[in-house]
C-alpha cells in the first residue's frame, strides 16, 4: 500500500523542464571568434589574461587540464 501510494506521487511529479540548447559547435575552418581567458604556467597565474588575438595568423592548440592544482 505505501509502495502504490509512493509510486502514484512519483507519476503525479511533473517532469523536469529540457534543457536548453547550448552554443553550436564551430564548423571545420570557420573563424573562432575572440575571447580572453585566464593563462598559468607552472609558477601560477598570469597577470594579464590571454587572448585568442593576440595569436592571429599562428597555430592556437587549447589544452584543458581540469584536474591541474586540484586535489582530484
Amino acid at each position: 500500500m505505501v509502495m502504490t501510494l509512493v509510486l502514484a506521487t512519483l507519476l503525479q511529479q511533473p517532469a523536469a523542464p529540457p534543457p536548453s540548447p547550448g552554443p553550436s559547435a564551430l564548423e571545420v575552418g570557420v573563424v573562432a571568434p575572440d575571447f580572453a581567458i585566464p593563462g598559468a604556467t607552472r609558477y601560477g597565474t598570469l597577470k594579464n589574461p590571454v587572448r585568442l588575438s593576440d595569436y592571429k595568423g599562428k597555430t592556437v592548440v587549447l589544452a584543458f587540464f581540469f584536474k591541474a592544482r586540484t586535489r582530484g
